[in-house]
């Protein structure tokens, strides 16, 4: 069976790159639109891995990470963050919300490939 992801994203054009280049891949693919929607959607289906971008609507993914992580069911998920802020403070604030990794914006998507497989 395909590992599955989760990808949360408010970009509906970003969401479709990252779709097509996931399943391309081999990778099963879920879609949230942002961080309320992504935590609804993890009580249907547990991913693989979460692919999570911080500023969105509703509710951003700083505090969705933050809530993910104080579910017992999600404390060792691996949730990559990803943001146009490359800054350090952007960084280090994402990291401590509990994602396992931070990637800026554009994606390269051979090093998200990468990292992806690195942590599944």
């Amino acid at each position: 069976m395909a590992s599955s992801i989760l990808i949360v994203e408010d970009s509906f054009e970003t969401r479709l790159m990252l779709r097509m280049l996931l399943e391309m891949s081999g990778f099963e693919v879920h879609e949230a639109e942002n961080g309320e929607d992504a935590l609804e959607k993890l009580d249907q289906h547990t991913p693989n891995l979460v692919l999570l971008d911080v500023m969105m609507p509703i509710m951003d993914g700083i505090t969705a990470c933050k809530k993910l992580r104080q579910d017992a069911r999600f404390a060792q998920l691996p949730v990559i963050m990803l943001s146009g802020k490359t800054h350090g403070d952007a960084v280090r604030i994402g990291l401590e919300a509990g994602a396992t990794a931070y990637m800026g914006k554009p994606i390269n998507s051979e090093q998200l490939l990468k990292q992806i497989h690195a942590l599944i």
